[in-house]
């Protein structure tokens, strides 16, 4: 199978010549755009999902011979969830050579996060299934070095963490309010504040009010943490 110019860029970019062809362009082929002689990407999504776990516990566990379970469960979530797939699919340029139906196209699908997440890990199982565990992996730990090597000792989410100051000092859980929204319907923006019972807040904006919060609530224990210097 003959690939399209954008495809052929885009593996020489990645640094994977694929064998067979057509499991680049399944990995890039959206639900949307689906038929049933063009397969969409789902089913690699479920196995490159496992592949980047295995190799992120096995580097977890190479990093630092010491950690407790208790602290590498949250590195290793925060170094495979869906954002974090994401932001490694738009450093490649993923989203430019996604296969999308024309409604998720209009829509902003080559920005949305769960697309871009969903097409990185059917990527990793693309390349998985045609060169093998240690070629995927090679490239695994090739995207995701500089994260692996910032990753927080404890990488817990900025919200539980914050949850947790409170209520070590006796405060209510904080409270988390959409104060504002803009931009097209497609690609919304929102801000959120966040306020703990002493009065200290601060807001956040971002593209999902999910991230809009946990940006917010790292604001809040940066400045708290600061504070108590």
């Amino acid at each position: 199978m003959k690939l399209s110019a954008d495809l052929v860029a885009f593996q020489a970019h990645v640094g994977h010549r694929f064998l067979n062809s057509e499991l680049l362009l399944r990995a890039v082929t959206h639900a949307s755009i689906s038929s049933a002689t063009r397969p969409d990407n789902q089913r690699l999504e479920f196995l490159g999902d496992r592949v980047l776990g295995i190799v992120m516990a096995e580097a977890l566990l190479a990093a630092d011979d010491r950690a407790a379970e208790g602290l590498l469960a949250p590195r290793f979530n925060a170094l495979v969830r869906k954002e974090t797939c994401a932001e490694i699919a738009r450093e490649i340029g993923l989203g430019e050579v996604l296969k999308l139906g024309r409604s998720e196209m209009m829509s902003g699908g080559r920005r949305k996060d769960a697309l871009l997440g969903d097409a990185m890990e059917a990527l990793i199982a693309a390349i998985y299934l045609d060169g093998g565990f240690e070629t995927a992996k090679a490239l695994v730990l090739r995207l995701w070095a500089d994260r692996i090597t910032a990753v927080e000792k404890d990488a817990r989410d900025a919200k539980t963490s914050l949850q947790e100051w409170a209520q070590a000092r006796g405060m209510s859980p904080p409270i988390y309010t959409e104060t504002g929204r803009d931009g097209p319907d497609h690609q919304p923006m929102f801000t959120v504040e966040v306020k703990l019972e002493n009065g200290a807040g601060e807001s956040a904006r971002a593209g999902s009010k999910r991230v809009a919060e946990q940006v917010a609530a790292r604001a809040l224990l940066a400045r708290l943490e600061q504070m108590n210097d």
